[in-house]
């Protein structure tokens, strides 16, 4: 199904539990011919259940039907923001998985206790990323969240023998990927191209390893 922008609006209709088409008309407000035809596409996707008259979806689906939406040309930017944070992390997930990256979803260490939202290992290097689903953030905002990760990956690297990590933030809103202390500030329209070009560009990278 070519993307189009009603599709957009729909992904706000995927609520776990049922639904009907005029509940998913009012709630997406798309009328009712393209409720029905988005709905019968996430089924046709294997994106939630049909019963009789209802559309019945669970925890994860969105995110599914958000990935769908992006391979089949949905914009990556507007996308994100229709989800929620777990989702947000889920997609980061998700385009490194699709990329043969080793996933990681929210380690946590403890002594200190820290977490880590999602890890990338691929060819003996760890991406320790920090997703930030924010709205609005400053140049202080994003500056603490580098020293944050930076942390993070420090502590990832002792209690991991042999590692080598680099830290990552991946934000909802920018213009174009950025540094900061050489940590990359990727906005989520460009992880996937970051993530294509990440081993040709590691000598401009902060990298952490094991002294």
């Amino acid at each position: 199904m070519k993307f189009h922008q009603n599709m957009l609006s729909g992904l706000n209709g995927i609520i776990p539990g049922g639904i009907s088409i005029e509940d998913f008309t009012a709630i997406t407000k798309t009328n009712t011919d393209d409720s029905e035809k988005i709905l019968n596409w996430y089924i046709k996707c294997g994106i939630g259940t049909k019963q009789e008259n209802k559309y019945y979806f669970e925890d994860g689906d969105k995110l599914k039907a958000a990935i769908e939406l992006i391979k089949n040309g949905g914009p990556l930017d507007e996308i994100s923001v229709l989800l929620n944070w777990k989702d947000f992390e889920g997609l980061v997930a998700e385009i490194l998985y699709s990329k043969n990256f080793a996933i990681i979803k929210n380690l946590v260490l403890t002594k200190p206790r820290i977490e880590i939202d999602v890890i990338g290992i691929r060819l003996g290097i760890a991406m320790l990323i920090d997703c930030k689903h924010w709205k609005r953030y400053s140049s202080t905002t994003l500056s603490s969240a580098v020293t944050k990760q930076i942390e993070r990956t420090k502590q990832y690297i002792l209690k991991t023998p042999g590692a080598m990590a680099v830290p990552v933030i991946v934000t909802l809103y920018q213009d174009k990927i950025d540094f900061i202390n050489k940590v990359p500030i990727v906005p989520i329209f460009q992880f996937s191209s970051f993530v294509d070009e990440f081993y040709g560009n590691l000598e401009q990278i902060k990298t952490i390893g094991t002294n």
